[in-house]
């Protein structure tokens, strides 16, 4: 009889944790946008999301690509504690001076932003870059911890919200709100750290020998941030902020359900990495394979569900003025499945592998295809044009990726059961299209909406008969 191995209930656990938690952090940003749309309208929501922006810019830079180098080293090192340690207290020392650099050229910007109050108060999340080691907790496999102490947080600031932001004139309280949000979640992660980190000579300490591995991973974090970022920004320069708050809200939306398949990945990447080092290459085929399968079993029913509630879920949500932004959701939710496959392929196979140099071109060719399509794409198109780029960016990325492993994987395995999630998604999509075009959105309407697609999906999922239907079988089953 097949038995659930403890490493694997692991896995399972510290995806759920993710999973929960990721989700989490889309969720509360999706509740109160909903509310604060309202207040703040369609131009306080665009002028938060162009700020927000150019901030996200800085923050990059003072990361330098950080969070995935220091998961990965983590995970590599924690068998040995003063190694571990040594290396946490280096990357700590590193990250301060990148964000002090980052606030340098943060504070020569200011002078010349158009809305420099704002900005100000938008740095508030450069700073929370210095004290976040979230990375290292994600590198021993310890989720628990970074989810319920930051998940308090998020509570508060979204009571916060709701109690402090009152009318459009708030819009520097809402920034403010969720800056310190950012700040104080990170904070709560170091109490814990005297438990599991030694002390290490001063002199022993290197931090800047960890400059080229970072800035090897901050290319691709650049890259990233451009087809992520760079639409809202140019939204607002060629057409106005109100595009980039549409923008921003069917982003805020694609990102909430794409958050449960993307956690697969920070919970994979320092298992896989454990395995790597080991030198278990069949079981790092292997786990690619389970998690490729796994990830677009979720995906292309999130890409179909979401896009058949899409045309009336947004202005349902967001309110009067943002009718756009439903037309945005339904154009953009293929990046659903898209961005889930590349996350399976570059962060769960060729991060911990070591394949950087891949990765790295990946993304830099989505971001080039996304340069280049922008500016006649938004020029001619506004907001369906940034989409549209967008798209296929990332088309680009996830279609590079698969020819950089084609040595290494076999698609026969990757694929073995897209086809049959492809024909339940189709299923399921037709009917709730059509019904949610045919009555009036309320949340019961919506709830009865996403219960039939689930029905559909799964009854779909029952007479195809993927393998993943025997492999949750065989998880339920005990010794």
């Amino acid at each position: 009889m097949w038995i659930i191995k403890e490493q694997d209930m692991n896995v399972v656990r510290n995806y759920l944790y993710n999973a929960g938690y990721q989700l989490l952090l889309v969720m509360l940003p999706l509740v109160s946008i909903t509310y604060v749309s309202r207040v703040l309208t369609n131009t306080g929501v665009g002028i938060n999301a162009y700020t927000n922006s150019i901030i996200t810019y800085f923050v990059l830079f003072g990361s330098l690509g950080i969070n995935l180098y220091g998961n990965r080293q983590i995970a590599y090192l924690r068998e040995d504690q003063y190694k571990m340690s040594k290396t946490f207290w280096e990357i700590v020392i590193l990250r301060a001076v990148t964000v002090i650099a980052a606030f340098l050229a943060f504070f020569i910007y200011l002078p010349f932003s158009k809305h420099s109050l704002l900005m100000l108060f938008q740095s508030l999340n450069l700073l929370a870059v210095m004290f976040d080691i979230s990375w290292f907790y994600m590198g021993i496999e310890d989720f628990k911890k970074t989810v319920t102490r930051n998940t308090l947080v998020k509570l508060i600031s979204l009571a916060a919200i709701f109690i402090f932001v009152k009318d459009k004139s708030d819009i520097g309280i809402y920034i403010i709100i969720l800056g310190l949000g950012s700040l104080l979640g990170n904070f709560t992660l170091w109490p814990f750290i005297r438990h599991l980190i030694i002390k290490v000579p001063l002199k022993d300490l290197q931090p800047f020998r960890h400059i080229r591995p970072s800035i090897v991973l901050f290319i691709p974090q650049v890259a990233i941030s451009v087809y992520a970022v760079l639409n809202k920004t140019m939204l607002g320069q060629l057409t106005s902020t109100v595009n980039s708050g549409y923008y921003n809200n069917a982003d805020t939306l694609i990102k909430t359900v794409l958050a449960v398949a993307t956690a697969t990945g920070t919970v994979m990447l320092p298992h896989v990495a454990n395995a790597f080092a080991n030198g278990e290459k069949n079981k790092v085929n292997q786990m690619l394979y389970d998690s490729f399968d796994f990830i677009s079993f979720l995906t292309m029913a999130m890409m179909f569900g979401l896009a058949g509630l899409s045309i009336h879920l947004g202005p349902y949500f967001f309110g009067k003025g943002f009718e756009a932004v439903g037309g945005a959701i339904l154009l953009e939710s293929p990046v659903i499945l898209l961005i889930g496959w590349s996350n399976a392929i570059g962060t769960q196979f060729l991060l911990p592998t070591n394949r950087t140099k891949e990765y790295t071109n990946s993304v830099l060719v989505g971001a080039i295809v996304n340069i280049i399509l922008n500016l006649p794409l938004i020029y001619f198109g506004g907001l369906a044009g940034a989409v549209l780029a967008t798209v296929i960016s990332e088309i680009c990325v996830t279609g590079y990726q698969l020819w950089a492993i084609r040595k290494e994987v076999e698609y026969r395995k990757l694929f073995q059961n897209v086809s049959k999630y492809f024909v339940a998604g189709i299923v399921m999509f037709v009917p709730i299209f059509k019904i949610n075009n045919s009555v009036r959105t309320s949340v019961l309407s919506l709830f009865l909406e996403v219960l039939l697609g689930i029905i559909i999906y799964f009854g779909m999922i029952l007479i195809l008969k993927p393998t993943i239907v025997d492999k949750a079988k065989q998880m339920l089953k005990k010794k």
